[in-house]
């Protein structure tokens, strides 16, 4: 054997003269690599579509999860809430005071409130306390229990008046008008505005 003929290669390949074999890459190597270097290729292809896809505002994806969040669900629809119960005004009986410098307002004011429903009580000047002392339309005066109905249903007839809350054991309310007051607010507005309070709309569904 010759000393320059490659180890391994026995007497198959023998260097004589100018000659030398050739050596080549197994081919089952070569063909991996390239299979290897086209996945690459393709998997970063892809990641980078499914991101332009995901960051893109008007993409299919984005309009099908659109879509399913607006889908209705299958399960029951959850029941709105029971209205608070009301008092009707026949029920709630008010002392109507004149706290300004004009005359006849409450006088004027309790014929109207017996007119639409509800029960008169005493009706005159407005104590000390308040008299000439009040600047908005009016205050609605009465025990605590008067914040959970009486309040509201009588305050749809005078817009802007403040609610306030005493001591007294009593039911009756007190409307004390102020020198803002004119007038109380018309039949329709406030038989509209006791409709809603008596049946309040429900909160609008979301758009898709």
């Amino acid at each position: 054997m010759s000393m320059l003929t490659p180890p391994g290669m026995g007497g198959k390949y023998r260097i004589t003269g100018d000659k030398y074999p050739r050596m080549r890459r197994p081919r089952r190597r070569l063909a991996a690599a390239v299979t290897g270097s086209a996945l690459a290729v393709g998997l970063i292809g892809w990641g980078t579509a499914q991101l332009i896809e995901v960051f893109s505002g008007d993409g299919t994806r984005s309009a099908t999860v659109a879509k399913a969040a607006c889908k209705p669900s299958k399960a029951s629809p959850t029941p709105p809430p029971a209205s608070q119960s009301l008092p009707r005004p026949a029920q709630i009986k008010v002392n109507v005071y004149n706290a300004t410098p004009r005359s006849g307002l409450a006088k004027a004011a309790a014929d109207e409130l017996k007119k639409r429903g509800f029960a008169i009580g005493q009706v005159g000047n407005a104590p000390e306390l308040y008299d000439k002392k009040i600047a908005g339309t009016g205050i609605l005066l009465g025990p605590p229990k008067a914040t959970q109905g009486a309040f509201s249903v009588l305050g749809t007839q005078l817009a802007g008046a403040q609610q306030k809350i005493d001591a007294r054991e009593t039911g009756d309310v007190d409307l004390i008008l102020g020198t803002a007051y004119k007038a109380l607010s018309k039949k329709e507005d406030a038989d509209r505005a006791l409709a809603a309070l008596a049946n309040p709309a429900p909160a609008p569904s979301p758009k898709c």
